[in-house]
This record gives structure tokens, C-alpha cells and sequence, in this order.
């Protein structure tokens, strides 16, 4: 699906250009001219999430984590091009989402404000 857009939220307080940079580039080498454009959009308040023409991928606070890289290029190649072979990215990442998911459900309350990774973010 060529002039595929996709944008890259991140929080500017936390520091995250660098993460958001990375992500940038390792999609674009991923999938090259099957992407239109890859946008660093510049957020406050612990944002890091991932649109692919304009529908949320990714949202680091629902997950209450980042994106592992395999599991965001599963997300976007499912919506691109679905039959593009991935190599050693199309492992089961779903098996090891399940599974912390699990965890996080079995977790205290109040553990999710202990490990969260916006902490350090005048913004958050």
C-alpha cells in the first residue's frame, strides 16, 4: 500500500526523540518504499504511540510498556501488506504478549505507578 503514513508520538519531557528516532528508522528499513512517510510528532505528558494512517498501533500507556520492535513491524506489515515475510521478526510475539499481560493482571494495585517509565517526565 504505498504513501503509507506513519506517525511516531513521542514525549518530548521524557526525552524519547531517540527512542522515537530508532523506531523511525528501523521501519523505514523494514519496509523501504512501502512506507509514504514515517512522522515524528513531538507530544507531552508520557506519550509514545504509534498511528499507521491515522489508526492507533501502539499506545505505550494502555500496555504500560514500549513496543517490542518484532511486535510493532507484525502490527504495521498486518495492516500493510499482509503476506510480506517478516524473517526472524514473525516469531510468536503473541504468545509473549498474553503472558505479560497475565502478569500485569496478577500485579498489586498500585504497581503500575511504581514501573512506569514516565516517572522521570516534568509533563506526566
Amino acid at each position: 500500500m504505498p504513501g503509507t503514513r506513519v506517525e511516531i508520538h513521542y514525549c518530548t519531557g521524557c526525552r524519547w526523540l531517540l527512542r522515537a528516532g530508532w523506531t523511525a528508522q528501523e521501519l523505514l528499513t523494514t519496509f523501504g518504499d512501502m512506507l509514504g512517510e514515517v512522522a515524528l510528532i513531538p507530544k507531552t505528558g508520557g506519550v509514545f504511540t504509534v498511528y499507521v494512517d491515522g489508526e492507533m498501533v501502539f499506545d505505550r500507556e494502555a500496555e504500560e510498556r514500549f513496543p517490542e520492535m518484532k511486535e510493532l513491524k507484525q502490527l504495521i506489515r498486518n495492516r500493510i501488506s499482509p503476506d510480506m515475510k517478516l524473517g526472524h521478526s514473525d516469531s510468536a510475539v503473541k504468545s509473549q504478549q498474553q503472558q505479560k499481560t497475565k502478569e500485569r493482571q496478577d500485579e498489586p494495585t498500585g504497581s503500575k505507578d511504581e514501573a512506569s517509565a514516565g516517572d522521570s517526565c516534568p509533563n506526566y
